[in-house]
């Protein structure tokens, strides 16, 4: 039984636009929202107002996150019912699920809760600890959907 080409073409763009605004967000958004006194004339953020603004957008595109754990766990879900089952294509997108809830549910909210808290709580150990953590996960996220969505490719019968 074939699949729906839309489906898989919803699937490809789905994990194409996610990579992308991963990276964008690593690594253009926040370095410049954390170097805006080089950018800017006559105001400065300083790295606490950054981090609030930052973790503004990545509340924000938390949403987005869930939306693709979901997807992914469907989609995957059906192919491996349906007989299409590769050890690459499952490690990757348990991770991408994994790594995604990490960061939408527990990573994000918890920065978010502790710069509430004002600026001394993030200045703390836990903060930074917290922080990098999130960062790794950010970054495993980035990898794992390469790596799933160069597999499917692979797999993909025309």
């Amino acid at each position: 039984m074939k699949k729906n080409i839309y489906i898989d073409f919803t699937y490809f763009i789905l994990l194409a636009a996610s990579f992308g605004a991963v990276i964008v967000l690593g690594a253009f958004v926040a370095p410049v929202i954390f170097n805006t006194d080089k950018i800017l004339v006559g105001v400065l953020l300083d790295n606490y107002n950054a981090g609030i603004i930052m973790g503004e957008i990545f509340h924000r595109f938390s949403y987005w996150i869930y939306i693709l754990a979901l997807y992914v766990i469907l989609y995957e879900g059906a192919s491996y019912k349906s007989g299409s089952r590769d050890a690459i294509t499952f490690a990757a997108a348990v991770t991408v699920v994994f790594s995604s809830l990490m960061f939408s549910s527990i990573y994000a909210p918890k920065i978010l809760e502790m710069q509430a808290m004002g600026r001394e709580a993030t200045q703390s150990d836990t903060f930074e600890n917290i922080h990098i953590a999130s960062e790794i996960d950010f970054k495993l996220l980035a990898v794992a959907l390469l790596v799933l969505f160069v597999r499917r490719l692979m797999l993909l019968k025309i």
